[in-house]
């Protein structure tokens, strides 16, 4: 993660950041951060956008908002240092940066509150009013006098009845804690969800046009002032040197499934492997997009189960993961994407759909949550972090080669499993957590 960044010209125009947070999940902290995204970007400015903790689906939004991709800010994850050179980078070339939280402000550990005290980030919090009048003054100051080290600049009033209720939102509020916006409940305004939260950017044809729509929103909430972030020293902290080229991968050809289907990738998943010299091929084995010819490949998570009876129906595919496995080369299969290794699916309508038939077991969704958690997991080649976050489980005979631990002492505990040369687990690994670890499996070191 270690990134050489240039210095600020004194030229450009200052820095401005906020932290987009909230009271709890489902505030709307997505759609404030994508409407000033998409506001700022209209007016020519130079936006660069992250999602604290693990997720998929927020990201891709945000990446359509702001026109850049949405890389995560994890101390977990990525750690101390792997935030500030992401920061160091951002700050080098933007001119707002907008970082959306995870759940509640203080709520998880690390915390968006810590993320926030560790670069001085200032914090917008969004509070949803709608069942509330002067509560709402209540609720915004203990956000802001919870934590000393943590400074909570401006709050956002979301889902408004209209200018009578935006009234009694105001009064209470300390100066030092200025309501930026108040902005009107619209069901119009609100994107679709399925179990895993939002749907995919990918799948929704007219999002150019609703995220227009929240920044129309935004621009009227603020009159026309063009809000976007608070000043900051532009030094979110220097980040290291570039080490000396470590490419273990050059040479090394790694097939990356990228659809609808499987799409939890991590932007800075594939710029470790490129950094490690692979060539990175994407292919879509929903289009019929054939398995490129490779020396190592990832199947990453995404939505087997909504996708079961493409899947099934493609026996190329599934013939050539067989031919792949076959020649001893590495395959990591992540979630959604060990699910379609499996001998069968059954999805969340009750149908048993045949899989690949790779790796001995059976997968079925589940109405519920079934695992949710960060995770540090032991690889042979050393450890990795990620986290997990699925509707499904999993029945096979296979013996788990590891467990993973959860730092917030949650019950998930993801397996890794080992069939030749296939990796398998739940978990959705960040590989800059431990580049070396994923290069020599990816590089065709010897199986355990």
């Amino acid at each position: 993660m270690d990134r050489m960044t240039t210095p600020r010209s004194p030229h450009r125009p200052a820095l401005r950041a906020a932290m987009i947070s909230a009271p709890a999940s489902g505030q709307g902290k997505t759609s404030v951060t994508a409407a000033i995204a998409r506001s700022a970007r209209r007016r020519g400015q130079r936006v660069r956008v992250f999602k604290t903790g693990p997720d998929f689906l927020d990201p891709m939004v945000l990446e359509r908002a702001s026109g850049r991709p949405v890389y995560q800010l994890d101390l977990f994850m990525a750690g101390r240092e792997g935030c500030r050179a992401l920061l160091a980078e951002a700050a080098a070339e933007a001119e707002l940066i907008l970082v959306e939280g995870v759940m509640g402000l203080f709520d998880g550990d690390p915390s968006s509150a810590d993320l926030a005290r560790e670069f001085g980030l200032p914090v917008l919090a969004v509070i949803d009013a709608s069942a509330m009048a002067q509560t709402f003054a209540a609720v915004a100051t203990g956000l802001q006098r919870f934590r000393g080290d943590v400074a909570v600049r401006g709050v956002v009033a979301n889902r408004v009845a209209g200018p009578g209720h935006a009234r009694l939102l105001a009064p209470g509020l300390p100066a030092s804690l200025p309501l930026l916006a108040a902005l009107p409940r619209s069901e119009a305004l609100r994107l679709p969800e399925r179990h895993l939260g939002l749907v995919q950017a990918m799948e929704l044809p007219q999002l150019d046009a609703q995220l227009d729509a929240w920044a129309d929103a935004w621009d009227a909430a603020t009159q026309g002032a063009g809000w976007g972030g608070f000043d900051v020293d532009p030094a979110f902290g220097l980040a290291a040197a570039m080490p000396d080229a470590f490419e273990p991968l050059a040479g090394r050809r790694v097939a990356v499934a990228s659809d609808a289907c499987f799409s939890f990738i991590y932007p800075a998943n594939l710029d470790c492997l490129r950094r490690l010299g692979a060539a990175v091929q994407l292919f879509s084995p929903l289009a019929g997009e054939p398995l490129p010819p490779c020396d190592a490949l990832w199947l990453p998570g995404g939505y087997p189960e909504l996708h079961a009876a493409s899947l099934a129906a493609n026996a190329a595919f599934f013939a050539a993961l067989a031919a792949h496995l076959a020649a001893g080369k590495p395959l990591l299969a992540e979630c959604g994407g060990m699910l379609a290794l499996l001998q069968g699916l059954t999805d969340g309508q009750g149908r048993v759909h045949r899989m690949a038939g790779l790796m001995p077991g059976q997968g079925a969704m589940q109405p519920r949550l079934a695992a949710l958690g960060l995770q540090a997991i032991a690889w042979p080649e050393g450890p990795l972090r990620g986290h997990s976050y699925h509707h499904s489980t999993l029945q096979t005979p296979l013996a788990a080669w590891s467990r993973a631990t959860n730092p917030n002492q949650g019950a998930t505990a993801e397996a890794l499993y080992i069939h030749g040369s296939l990796r398998a687990s739940y978990v959705h690994h960040y590989f800059p957590s431990n580049p070396e670890a994923v290069a020599a499996f990816l590089g065709g070191g010897p199986s355990p």
